[in-house]
């Protein structure tokens, strides 16, 4: 799939994943309210098999499909105190 993936102004850290080809369509109004303004960061070929930072690839691909998006929401300070651990 073909996948862009928008910033949120409003909240660091927060990504939304959609087709590119549907662009912001099917993402609900209340979603973009709280999202803010959508920045364009990246268009990236999305397969099942393909690393991402965050999440799982399988898991982006079937959120998409099922609802239209992915939100990856900013990590939890747990999560940013692995990733310092991973870099120590």
């Amino acid at each position: 799939m073909l996948c862009q993936v928008f910033r949120s102004s409003r909240q660091q850290e927060m990504y939304l994943y959609v087709e590119k080809s549907r662009g912001l369509d099917a993402v609900p109004d209340e979603l973009l309210a709280r999202f803010g303004t959508p920045t364009p960061v990246m268009v990236l070929l999305l397969t099942p098999e393909r690393s991402l930072a965050r999440a799982e690839s399988s898991a982006v691909l079937a959120s998409i499909e099922q609802q239209g998006f992915y939100l990856q929401m900013p990590p939890t300070p747990s999560q940013l105190l692995q990733r310092e651990r991973g870099n120590a």
